[in-house]
């Protein structure tokens, strides 16, 4: 766990040195997005969500990577029992970088695209698989020219309606 953090800061470190210029997404554009997360999906409610996502810009509006995200949540019945389960979603997605087509703002990117992947979910009774298909939209606004935040609004089947977090460019 602190080699995670490690490696997180020095990449944070290194985002804030860099000299690259401010710009909404262009091709060759490495991302890192790390973020929390929450809502619920299929038939559960609530719940809370570590993840990232990763993308790499292949093209001067679209680009490819993967997503992971770890999920806890507690399903049950309102006077009856409940139980504590994980879910493990991991996606390939694609996005494209429509903001560039009308906007003026050089600090922010809009994108959207599908996710398509597996995921293992359960707890110490019970374990089952199912697909990750869906959508996301969201918003990148970057403060320093390697940094910034971002904003993402997912529907679908085992996607994390709503996460926000760090976004690092390199």
């Amino acid at each position: 766990m602190k080699k995670i953090f490690l490696m997180f800061f020095v990449a944070a470190f290194m985002s804030l040195a860099s000299e690259k210029a401010f710009a909404q997404y262009e091709k060759g554009d490495k991302i890192l997005n790390l973020g929390i997360g929450g809502g619920g999906y299929g038939f559960y409610g609530g719940g809370f969500a570590v993840g990232g996502s990763v993308e790499f810009g292949v093209h001067e509006f679209i680009s490819v990577g993967a997503q992971a995200d770890i999920r806890f949540y507690n399903y049950g019945y309102l006077l009856g029992p409940s139980e504590n389960y994980v879910a493990l979603p991991i996606a390939a997605r694609g996005s494209y970088h429509y903001g560039k087509h009308f906007l003026t703002i050089d600090k922010l990117d809009l994108y959207a695209g599908p996710a398509l992947g597996f995921n293992i979910d359960g707890n110490q009774y019970y374990t089952s698989s199912a697909l990750v298909v869906g959508a996301f939209a969201g918003a990148r606004y970057y403060f320093k020219p390697a940094m910034g935040v971002f904003l993402e609004l997912a529907g679908g089947t085992n996607m994390i309606p709503v996460k926000a977090g760090i976004s690092l460019k390199f």
